[in-house]
């Protein structure tokens, strides 16, 4: 796999072929910035209309007044961490993570796969790129929240060394997880 940075000043890391990922498919992750506003606007619209329930913004809030390209560049000023991943050139998923917290945690928010890309190993690569841009900032205490009722998000983080710590305080139907060997409750947010 190869990962790239878009814009001045982001990171960029390489990382490695999941085993069981298809080799006839051209994976790329690219970290993006506020200059490719219009690339993750596509992608997080789809996202929001595709999968309401996996996610704590609405659609609603993103499109119409709120849909303005200052909004969109500050989005991607404010969260540290953004990756657009493709397939053979068709962008296909997305990924989030914030700035370490007070105490010590990096937030993975904003995970989506279109549909049609689902199954090539881009939930993957997305919670592996999180995890080791966390490792880059002194460790890997990434959490997250997902909905009870999504199993195949579930199976995905339990894959990539996540455990389920309980239910959300924030919303009653979605989990927190977070990497295993951390203890403790995280007030956990994601989306």
């Amino acid at each position: 796999m190869r990962v790239r940075s878009s814009g001045q000043g982001a990171h960029a890391f390489v990382g490695e072929p999941l085993d069981d990922e298809p080799q006839n498919v051209g994976i790329t992750a690219t970290v993006v910035g506020p200059e490719d506003w219009r690339r993750w606007r596509r992608l997080r619209l789809a996202a929001l209309e595709q999968a309401p329930e996996a996610f704590a913004e609405r659609l609603a809030a993103w499109t119409g007044r709120g849909d303005t390209e200052t909004r969109w560049r500050a989005r991607l000023t404010d969260m540290p961490f953004n990756l657009v991943l493709t397939v053979d050139g068709s962008d296909a998923g997305m990924v989030s993570a914030t700035r370490r917290d007070a105490d010590g945690r990096i937030t993975l928010t904003s995970l989506w796969v279109a549909p049609w890309a689902r199954g090539l190993g881009i939930g993957d690569i997305a919670v592996q790129a999180v995890q080791a841009w966390a490792a880059e900032r002194g460790g890997c205490d990434v959490v997250l929240s997902v909905r009870a009722t999504n199993a195949a998000a579930i199976a995905l983080y339990r894959r990539n060394g996540l455990v389920d710590i309980g239910r959300s305080p924030r919303d009653p139907h979605k989990r927190l997880m977070r990497c295993a060997g951390r203890t403790g409750r995280p007030d956990g947010h994601g989306e």
